[in-house]
């Protein structure tokens, strides 16, 4: 239901998204059956290209047309889902949406290999975009990405993390792609200088909001809604915003250094969830969560009116309201 309400927001571009998805099962197809099973594997498993979405929506903002822009929408999305592909190996998942991942389907040797695939063709299609600042911001964006994914395994298991810390991580983890799905949609339009500049910083707040929600529905959301065991970036040594929050109260703090030891149960397990879920660190994420989003919403008011406006305010709204 709530990924419905989501499409409705943008369902002017529903013909556009289409020309995207089909331009992503040709981007993934090989002379290799096993590398296109695996790739269509994670495609088929769909998403709500929200990155796409966003380079859709910053377009409309310059000289918009969907064969010049497609590009840049496939090539951000299959870095999202490279990224996806890669971070499961790292975490052993076994699940993601709902589905067997692809490296519990085949192996982590065809899952890297499937991921670098994926981060070869994002590059191989951002070469259309003529422009060749587009291609700095994207070679850009793939460093701070994995730079903040061997960050996150820095921190495995480290109970004393700042919010500084997290959010630095957080930063480059997520928000960065979707910054730069905003200013790279903007870009290949060939939007002004100033309405660049506002996109990308809306795309960053946006970003960093978004990631904080994901991060608190880890614990507030069931599994079936997740896709995967509620309290699963826990259980894998990942410490977010909720805990950060949380650590220091007397009963939660000696759970989180059983779990980063690997001792455990899972009653206690039960217990550590019920915990972070009743102390203020669920309440005190959700205040920095909107933080971002009133910087987000107000750098949509400084962007020039037109129907891609209300749509990017829409958006960026639901996505840190919602319960998915």
């Amino acid at each position: 239901m709530d990924k419905m309400r989501l499409k409705l927001l943008y369902s002017d571009l529903k013909s556009d998204l289409e020309v995207i998805e089909n331009e992503l099962a040709a981007a993934v197809n090989s002379s290799s059956h096993l590398l296109n099973e695996a790739s269509l594997h994670l495609l088929l498993a769909g998403g709500k290209r929200i990155r796409p979405v966003f380079v859709l929506l910053s377009a409309k903002f310059g000289n918009y047309s969907i064969e010049s822009i497609k590009q840049v929408a496939v090539s951000v999305e299959l870095i999202h889902m490279a990224s996806l592909v890669h971070d499961d190996v790292i975490d052993d998942a076994e699940t993601r949406r709902g589905r067997e991942t692809v490296k519990s389907q085949w192996n982590n040797r065809v899952a890297m290999y499937t991921g670098d695939f994926l981060f070869a063709k994002a590059i191989e299609y951002i070469t259309a975009v003529k422009n060749t600042y587009a291609h700095e911001v994207l070679s850009h964006t793939m460093v701070e990405l994995c730079i903040g994914e061997i960050i996150q395994i820095e921190d495995k298991g480290f109970v004393d993390q700042t919010v500084r810390d997290y959010l630095r991580r957080i930063k480059r983890k997520t928000a960065i792609l979707i910054s730069a799905s905003c200013e790279l949609g903007a870009i290949s339009s060939g939007a002004d200088e100033k309405t660049v500049r506002h996109l990308k910083r809306f795309g960053y707040y946006v970003g960093m909001s978004f990631q904080i929600i994901d991060d608190i529905l880890d614990f507030t959301s069931t599994e079936e809604e997740l896709g995967k065991p509620a309290g699963g970036d826990l259980l894998q040594g990942n410490i977010t915003l909720p805990v950060i929050y949380a650590k220091n109260d007397p009963t939660i703090h000696p759970l989180l250094q059983k779990v980063f030891d690997g001792e455990i149960e899972e009653r206690e397990m039960q217990v550590l969830l019920d915990e972070i879920r009743q102390s203020d660190g669920i309440k005190r994420a959700k205040q920095i969560s909107n933080m971002y989003l009133q910087k987000a919403l107000y750098e949509v008011k400084q962007l020039p009116t037109n129907s891609a406006k209300k749509s990017l305010q829409n958006v960026a709204l639901f996505m840190s309201k919602r319960n998915f």
